[in-house]
C-alpha cells in the first residue's frame, strides 16, 4: 500500500480488491449485473444477520442517514437522538432540516447512553416514532449496546435507526434478533472498499411506516430500490465498478468470518492501547466496556497541540493518522485499525511516533 491509513474510514483498500476495481464495467441493466446483484444481497444478509433484503445506494454514509430520515417520517413527527457524538449531532441536524420534533438526549463525548435515560422520555413523550443511535461512534471510539435498546423499542411503537457506518463487520451485529428496524452501513468502513457505497437493511415494521411519510424524496425513495431489487437491478445507475468489486470483497469477508474478523480488530485495539499508553498518551476512554475496535481515541501527554505529529507521519512517513473532533481536534488522536493492518504494522506506527517525540523533546 502506498499510504497506510490509521484513520476511522476510509481503510486502505487490500490489493486483490483494487484488482478488482480495475476491471471494465458491463451493463446494470443486463442479465449478468442481475445476477452479481443477487449475489451481493444474499452476502449483505449474512453480514446484517438479517432475513431482509438490503438496499444499496450511490452515497456516503451521510446520504444513508437523510435516507432513512425522508423514508420513515413526516412533517412534524417526533423523534428521539441518542447523542454520543459528532455524528449523534449529525442525525440532530438531519433531522431539524426536515422539521421533526427532535427530542435528543446528549452525553459527554466518550460517554454510552443510559437505558433508563430513554424509557423515561418514553414516558413523557408517547408520540415518538423513531429513534436514532449510533453503533460505534468515530469521534469518541464508543461502542453502544444495542441488544437491550432494541428490546425495549420493540415494546413500543416507534422504529430503531442504527447508523452503524463504522460498526458493521468490526463488531458483533445482529439485525434481527436485536430488533433493529433500520441499519445503515457504508463501503469505506469494514468492508475494506473505497467510498461510494452505502447499505440500508429494513424491518417489516420499518417498511410499514413508510407506506405513511410524506417527506419528499426521489432519488431515496427506498420503494423504488425496493421495487427493481426485486428485477436485480437499481432504480438509478449504479457505481457498477463498486458493486461489482463488493461482490468479490464479501467473498473475503465471509470467508474470514465475521465473528473472527471482531476478534482479530479487539485484539488489535488492546495491542495498541498498550503500546500508545507506552509513549504518554492517554487513553480517552477507560471504560472497557464500551470500547469499539475501529479505532484508538487518545490525548497528549501534556495536552500538546498535535497538528505537528500528525503532519510529520504524513509528510515524512506516509503515515496517515486523524486528529480528533468538535473541542478535542487538536489535543486528541484518532488511531484507525479499520485496515487490514497487524501488529507489525502497529509497532511501525509507533515507532515514528516515537521517533517524533524524541526529536522534540525539550
Amino acid at each position: 500500500m502506498s499510504k497506510k491509513l490509521f484513520t476511522p474510514g476510509p481503510a486502505n483498500v487490500p490489493e486483490i480488491v483494487r484488482i478488482q476495481l480495475s476491471k471494465d464495467i458491463i451493463h446494470h441493466r443486463m442479465i449478468d449485473f442481475h445476477h452479481i446483484l443477487d449475489k451481493v444481497n444474499i452476502k449483505l444478509k449474512q453480514v446484517f444477520k438479517t432475513n431482509n433484503d438490503i438496499i444499496i445506494l450511490t452515497s456516503s454514509g451521510t446520504g444513508a442517514m437523510e435516507s432513512s430520515i425522508v423514508n420513515l417520517f413526516s412533517t412534524g413527527d417526533e423523534v428521539l437522538i441518542i447523542n454520543i457524538g459528532f455524528f449523534g449531532e449529525r442525525f440532530i441536524e438531519l433531522c431539524n432540516v426536515f422539521n421533526l420534533k427532535v427530542h435528543h438526549l446528549d452525553y459527554e463525548w466518550g460517554k454510552s447512553f443510559n437505558l433508563d435515560d430513554v424509557k423515561s422520555i418514553f414516558e413523557r413523550n408517547s408520540k415518538i416514532k423513531g429513534v436514532f443511535v449510533t453503533h460505534h461512534e468515530t469521534s469518541t471510539g464508543v461502542l453502544n449496546s444495542l441488544k437491550e435498546l432494541g428490546e425495549f423499542i420493540n415494546t413500543t411503537n416507534a422504529l430503531l435507526i442504527v447508523d452503524s457506518i463504522s460498526g458493521l463487520v468490526i463488531h458483533d451485529f445482529k439485525f434481527d434478533d436485536w430488533h433493529i428496524d433500520c441499519a445503515l452501513a457504508s463501503s469505506q468502513k469494514g468492508f475494506l472498499m473505497p467510498p461510494g457505497l452505502a447499505f440500508v437493511a429494513l424491518s417489516e415494521k420499518a417498511k410499514s411506516m413508510m407506506k405513511s411519510s410524506n417527506l419528499p424524496k426521489y432519488y431515496w425513495d427506498y420503494k423504488k430500490y425496493i421495487d427493481y431489487l426485486a428485477k436485480g437491478q437499481n432504480p438509478f445507475t449504479p457505481a457498477i465498478s463498486l458493486v461489482l468489486a463488493l461482490d468479490f470483497a464479501l467473498d473475503l469477508v465471509l470467508e474470514k468470518g465475521i465473528d473472527e474478523i471482531a476478534k482479530g480488530k479487539l485484539e488489535l485495539r488492546k495491542y495498541l492501547e498498550a503500546k500508545i499508553q507506552q509513549l504518554g498518551f492517554k487513553l480517552f476512554i477507560t471504560d472497557e466496556q464500551i470500547k469499539g475496535n475501529a479505532l484508538v481515541p487518545v490525548l497528549s501527554p501534556n495536552n500538546e497541540d498535535l497538528n505537528e505529529l500528525v503532519n510529520y507521519l504524513d509528510s515524512r512517513h506516509n503515515l496517515s493518522v486523524s486528529l480528533g473532533q468538535g473541542k478535542y481536534h487538536n489535543t486528541m488522536l484518532r488511531i484507525g485499525i479499520i485496515s487490514d493492518f497487524n501488529k507489525d504494522d502497529i509497532d511501525d506506527l509507533i515507532n515514528k511516533i516515537k521517533e517524533y517525540l524524541d526529536m522534540n523533546k525539550k
